[in-house]
């Protein structure tokens, strides 16, 4: 039987400050560039981290919302996002050029990602950000998603990700932080729910249902505080069961 290959990514630079031991671990990652977390120093130094391990790199953009970590929606407009967003990126853009580095993809941060999943206001900001972008870049977009459907119209390559430490509604939402269940912190249960995604196609969400899915990257958040743990338990099962990491 032919491997089958999977990237896993994580999001970091994010003031955990656990890059050297995260990275080794994953085969892309997306650095926060400044909106809800990041400053020049770290970006220096969490490229410098993922070059040495080989790693894919990408731009995490956010709202513009350090107090709260990008995890609410802002009332902002489209302009005004549009041009934080650019901000951000570009400011990760100049750390990567001076590091002979290259950007890989895009992937949205918090409320910004899930808002752009279902609002089509939200999903052109981003999808307008990466026509600025002449290089073939990639956005990192959730399966099923309004900014999916439109980046694809508009001739944007896009990889479908999943969570493999997150929960699932029946509507492939992810379940809110504010309840108790939202993240898998067992080993064992990440596997099994990674494993199905990438075997069967299908996630079993929360309520016991059996959803079809499509992933090539999954997401372990460098903020778990067994996310060092978890990622070596994935690794291993993933690779004992023919799946490549790449």
């Amino acid at each position: 039987m032919n491997n089958l290959i999977v990237d896993i990514n994580a999001d970091v630079g994010e003031g955990i400050g656990n890059e050297s031991e995260l990275l080794p671990l994953v085969s892309s990652c997306n650095i926060a560039c400044g909106g809800h977390a990041g400053d020049n120093e770290t970006m220096v130094k969490v490229i410098k981290e993922a070059k040495k391990n080989g790693v894919k790199i990408g731009a995490h953009p956010s709202f513009p919302d350090k107090e709260g970590f990008g995890r609410k929606p802002m009332d902002i407009s489209c302009a005004a996002l549009f041009k934080s967003l650019e901000d951000q990126t570009n400011r990760l853009l100049n750390h990567l050029k001076h590091a002979n580095a290259a950007l890989h993809h895009i992937k949205p941060h918090g409320a910004l990602y899930n808002l752009a999943a279902k609002d089509e206001r939200t999903a052109n900001v981003i999808v307008e950000l990466m026509k600025c972008f002449a290089l073939p870049i990639y956005l990192y977009v959730p399966y099923g998603s309004v900014i999916a459907v439109m980046a694809q119209k508009n001739n944007i390559p896009i990889i479908y990700e999943a969570f493999a430490d997150r929960n699932y509604n029946d509507d492939l939402s992810l379940v809110s932080r504010e309840y108790s269940n939202a993240i898998i912190s067992d080993s064992e249960d990440m596997f099994n729910h990674v494993y199905g995604m990438i075997k069967n196609k299908k996630v079993k969400t929360v309520n016991g249902a059996h959803i079809h899915i499509e992933a090539h990257t999954f997401c372990v958040h460098g903020d778990n505080p067994e996310a060092i743990k978890l990622l070596k338990s994935l690794r291993l099962r993933l690779l004992e069961n023919n799946i490549q990491i790449l």
